[in-house]
């Protein structure tokens, strides 16, 4: 019989310390306080980042020969330079990690097309390998520039996955939100008074309504923070990118909130909710393992994820008529992306943005938002 597989190392990772206060770093035996207070996650990550390029600090280069140069040194300078600017550094620090496993020890002139077709033949998914080897591509191409002055060389990308078409039907949305609202903990096989999953009905809410993606809405507060988006219940705006921030493809604009959503959000507010996705009165970082609980018990299948609800409201909004601009500017996307993507949805005429998001077939979301209150 073979032997019994271990368990994976899970590298280097955020924890949150409740009984000091902050986050710290931990890489199997090893524990370091980042320092970081619970609200300020962004310089836990810029810290996460800087102690996995520590790890494998550059050789001696042959200056001479940019072929010699270990692959450890371009990420390594990467995540010096230009992780920390990212909007989520300990996910690029994540993607270092992977790459480091099959490239540490090789150098730049082993990247060729057939060691990245190995690496990705080794991802469980073409999405998850392609992004690593973009982030592979940006460490070389930062790296020869700035010690070479010349480009680096070509990174093997799998082919780009089509874009996935699931979005919810009204019937479907109003499930999943209704699902999350009543469920009730279950301890030692009795069913509690616990409303443990109702932060997801208000995450659900919130993404059929305007489009956003999951880590905007988690980081979001009713108070302006540090790190934060804010949604500003006076005048109804949606600050998505935390202030100081820096702009990503993964854009973040500014948007006028539909006016349902307003008044609900005012209810939270009054009902002493200082985050707009909390539980038990502390911000939630992650949905994932909630949502897909919730997901399961209302009989949707697996491959709805919170993303999934972005791509609802945005079909929503296409096919109520809202025109390709107005859309990209809304939800972050370009306009090219919404035609690519979306424009199949897009029927002839014109229609408010926000307010039509939820308009067609959508009056059980409207209805059964109101019990978030």
């Amino acid at each position: 019989m073979p032997a019994k597989r271990g368990r994976p190392a899970e590298g280097p990772r955020l924890i949150y310390r409740a009984d000091r206060g902050t986050w710290s770093i931990h890489d199997g035996a090893v524990r370091r306080s980042t320092g970081c207070g619970r609200d300020d996650r962004a310089c836990a990550e810029r810290a996460l980042a800087t102690y996995i390029a520590e790890k494998h600090e550059p050789g001696d280069t042959d200056q001479r020969d940019p072929s010699a140069v270990p692959v450890a040194d371009a990420i390594n300078l990467y995540l010096r330079d230009c992780a920390p600017h990212h909007s989520r550094p300990h996910e690029t620090a994540g993607r270092a990690m992977r790459l480091l496993d099959f490239w540490g020890d090789r150098t730049i002139a082993d990247v060729t097309s057939a060691t990245c077709r190995a690496y990705a033949a080794q991802r469980p998914s073409t999405a998850g390998a392609r992004r690593d080897l973009e982030d592979l591509r940006g460490a070389l191409n930062h790296y020869m520039a700035e010690v070479f002055a010349r480009p680096g060389p070509p990174v093997r990308l799998p082919p780009k996955p089509a874009p996935r078409d699931r979005w919810l039907e009204s019937g479907e949305a109003a499930r999943l939100i209704w699902t999350a609202w009543r469920y009730r903990e279950v301890q030692k096989g009795m069913t509690t008074q616990r409303r443990t999953r109702q932060h997801i009905a208000r995450f659900a809410i919130v993404a059929l309504y305007t489009g956003s993606r999951a880590g905007a809405i988690c980081s979001a507060s009713f108070e302006r923070m540090p790190g934060r988006g804010y949604v500003d219940l006076e005048s109804g705006l949606f600050y998505r990118r935390p202030e100081g921030e820096a702009e990503t493809n993964k854009r973040k604009p500014t948007i006028t909130l539909p006016r349902r959503l307003l008044a609900h959000m005012r209810r939270w507010r009054a009902n002493g909710q200082t985050y707009v996705v909390e539980f038990g009165g502390k911000p939630v970082a992650r949905i994932g393992k909630a949502f897909r609980h919730v997901v399961a018990d209302s009989g949707l299948g697996p491959d709805v994820t919170p993303h999934v609800l972005r791509h609802t409201a945005i079909t929503w909004a296409m096919r109520e008529g809202m025109r390709p601009w107005k859309a990209a500017g809304y939800f972050g996307l370009s306009v090219d992306m919404i035609d690519r993507v979306y424009g199949h949805h897009s029927p002839d005429g014109n229609a408010e943005t926000g307010e039509a998001i939820t308009r067609r077939g959508a009056e059980k979301v409207r209805k059964l938002s109101a019990i978030t209150a």
